[in-house]
């Protein structure tokens, strides 16, 4: 092969690789969620969306591809001054979404940068008219108001802020021991009123437990005390009824003191006795019933002796007045023990004088 014919070869590999260059560089094939940007001699020219697309070769230029999809970005911790003097770290989390690429590329150098700075100094204005109870329980309101900020100065460069966040606020380490403090102190502070409130409630029940049961129990005393004074009222009665209905006499009477001697004799304390005369004549009366020979006893009725069935049963007397009758009699009895007293103490009078 010749000189030439090399030269020749080389030449028409070079402008074939040129061809190819060429037009690989003039279809541009744009995926979906992305714009591309094309300048033409220096100029924006016009934006291409999902699909293919043809450029100009040597005319037109790609300035930038924007990505249209959502973005998040997550700015570093932020020193932040409350009203109250009190400096927190606060950590931001922003959701912003291009809406026209070409604001976007041409009216800020770096969208980012200026998002970041913008937020940090929205952040310190929002967080200097708050304290610091009013920064930790606002989250929302904070968040509300960097958003219309942050929408507000973005809208010109084509950027829609969707969502902003306060990831993380960090007070410094003493007033988090403080807060821990205040926290653990309210926690006692509702555990000790919870148990004051069982231990009252519980209380309330004991007392209202016994204060039924005392009811009930006195209840049930007074309807045995009530059923037993019955009960000896029947018996009182029967006894009484029985008594009169048997005609008792004074030997009935002795025979029955003479039965209850043993027990008088039995106390203890018991030093002297005192026998009335009515029973040593009852006694008598025993003796001859028994069949003694005494001169004293009282002589034996003669002639038909009346029956059980023939007696007829004594009369009873109004218990109230009867009552009335022996406080009268002792009241009288006392009128004459009280003037025979007074008679022997009053002194004699004597002689008159010459």
């Amino acid at each position: 092969m010749s000189p030439e014919s090399a030269v020749t070869l080389v030449v028409l590999g070079l402008f074939v690789l040129f061809v190819i260059s060429t037009i690989s560089r003039s279809v541009r094939i744009v995926p979906q969620a992305a714009a591309v940007l094309v300048e033409r001699l220096g100029r924006y020219s016009r934006t291409m969306h999902a699909g293919l697309h043809f450029l100009v070769p040597f005319v037109d230029r790609v300035r930038a591809v924007v990505d249209l999809r959502e973005q998040v970005v997550s700015f570093p911790p932020q020193p932040v001054i409350t009203s109250d003097n009190l400096v927190v770290s606060i950590d931001t989390v922003i959701y912003f979404q291009p809406t026209d690429p070409k604001s976007a590329v041409y009216e800020i150098a770096n969208y980012i940068q200026g998002i970041e700075q913008l937020t940090v100094t929205t952040l310190r204005n929002v967080i200097g008219s708050l304290d610091l109870e009013q920064t930790l329980t606002s989250r929302d309101q904070i968040n509300g108001q960097l958003r219309g900020v942050l929408d507000e100065a973005t809208g010109r460069w084509g950027i829609r802020v969707n969502r902003v966040e306060l990831k993380a606020i960090d007070p410094p380490a003493s007033v988090q021991d403080s807060m821990e403090k205040q926290m653990r102190a309210e926690r006692d502070r509702r555990a000790t009123i919870l148990t004051a409130e069982g231990v009252k409630q519980s209380q309330i029940l004991t007392a209202e437990g016994d204060k039924q049961s005392s009811v009930l129990r006195a209840e049930g005393q007074a309807q045995a005390a009530i059923l037993k004074a019955q009960g000896e009222a029947r018996a009182i009665q029967q006894v009484f009824e029985a008594i009169h209905r048997g005609r008792p006499d004074s030997r009935l009477l002795a025979y029955q003191y003479l039965q209850v001697l043993p027990q008088i004799a039995q106390s203890p304390s018991n030093k002297l006795w005192i026998v009335p005369t009515e029973l040593t004549q009852a006694l008598r009366g025993i003796g001859a019933a028994l069949g003694g020979q005494d001169d004293d006893a009282a002589p034996v009725m003669t002639g038909p002796q009346p029956t059980a069935s023939v007696l007829e049963e004594p009369e009873l007397e109004d218990p109230q007045q009867a009552l009335s009758k022996a406080k009268a009699e002792v009241a009288d009895a006392t009128g004459l023990v009280e003037q025979q007293v007074q008679g022997r103490s009053k002194p004699s009078e004597g002689p008159a004088g010459p």
